[in-house]
């Protein structure tokens, strides 16, 4: 069972995570400020709650625009269950959305669309935090560069998903069956993302963006504030976090884990903030933002397992996953 290996997973990496804690703590003393952030950390845990509301109310309004309306406290579960898998390269894991969708009508591409989409807007929204206060025109090059090279690759296999069915083809006659399917689905989602190209769509999801990820870049600011931290201009603050989120997403590490700390404490140093409080920070806005969302994401996955037991998830899956349109099938294998 998924939710199994995702909580073995979730054991290993918080092993880890609190080991190279430990041994920051021993060389920096990171922990001599833990009883403000402490104080701070269940507003933050409210706050990312918050966010993953507007992140869901995207995600039901994409669905739903493409024909797909889904049950909104089952969904959001769903939605959560997927936060489970969040600490993989490009937040791939998330796509194990598609076993708690299957059943309520959604197919595997569809979802694999709303995914590749979601995260297109989430670059530019994020992009858009980042370069708030940037001081370096290299760092903000590099930052331009890194987004508008994966929104150029979506584009591209979104007007050519051929592109990813030849390859599929290739693969399956060199008896690699397995990757074949996983690149037709993936073309067939491509393709799908263009259902969404309209005005209102974009406009929602990139509004619903904004107020998800700069709730969580104030959220980070307010931590900064509780620390102690009071000297830096409300604008660079604000932008550390979001750039911070490029730098992780951009190193492909599982969940951004260790870059993403690296990068925020990098930036604060760069700002005159002690080592000690800027990894501390680091710490604080990850343990509000990551490991809360890895947390409901199993919890929300265990309750659809109760819910829907795995055999009579994959029964239902399978009924569900009908083909995409044969304009779609006939453009992705041309």
């Amino acid at each position: 069972m998924r939710i199994k290996a995702a909580l073995l997973g979730f054991i290993l990496l918080t092993a880890l995570y609190v080991g190279v804690l430990v041994w920051a703590d021993a060389r920096h003393h990171v922990f001599d400020g833990l009883v403000p952030l402490a104080t701070v950390l269940p507003a933050l845990l409210v706050l990312s709650l918050v966010t993953y509301v507007a992140r869901y109310a995207r995600w039901h309004w994409l669905l739903a625009r493409a024909g797909h309306v889904t049950p909104v406290f089952r969904g959001f579960l769903a939605y959560l269950a997927g936060f489970a898998f969040t600490a993989t390269p490009g937040k791939v894991g998330e796509l194990v959305r598609i076993r708690y969708l299957g059943p309520m009508g959604v197919p595997g591409w569809r979802v694999i669309a709303a995914f590749v989409f979601e995260r297109a807007m989430d670059l530019l929204v994020v992009l858009a935090l980042a370069t708030l206060a940037i001081r370096d025109r290299r760092l903000m090059a590099l930052a331009v560069a890194f987004v508008v090279l994966c929104l150029m690759l979506v584009i591209v296999l979104a007007r050519h998903p051929s592109l990813l069915g030849r390859l599929g083809r290739r693969l399956g006659a060199a008896g690699l069956h397995r990757g074949a399917s996983a690149l037709q689905a993936l073309a067939q989602g491509f393709a799908g993302c263009r259902v969404w190209l309209r005005p209102a769509d974009l406009v929602l999801s990139a509004g619903l963006g904004l107020l998800a990820w700069g709730g969580t870049a104030l959220g980070f600011v307010h931590l900064l504030h509780d620390l102690g931290v009071s000297t830096l201009p409300q604008a660079e603050a604000l932008a550390i976090y979001p750039l911070a989120m490029l730098a992780g997403a951009a190193s492909m590490l599982p969940g951004g884990i260790g870059s993403t700390e690296a990068a925020i404490a990098a930036l604060l140093a760069l700002s005159g903030v002690p080592l000690a409080i800027g990894v501390l920070a680091a710490v604080g806005i990850r343990l509000a933002t990551l490991w809360f969302a890895i947390l409901c994401g199993l919890v929300s996955a265990a309750i659809l397992e109760i819910w829907s037991p795995g055999g009579q998830v994959r029964q239902m899956e399978e009924a569900a996953a009908d083909a995409p349109p044969r304009s779609m099938n006939e453009e992705i294998f041309e």
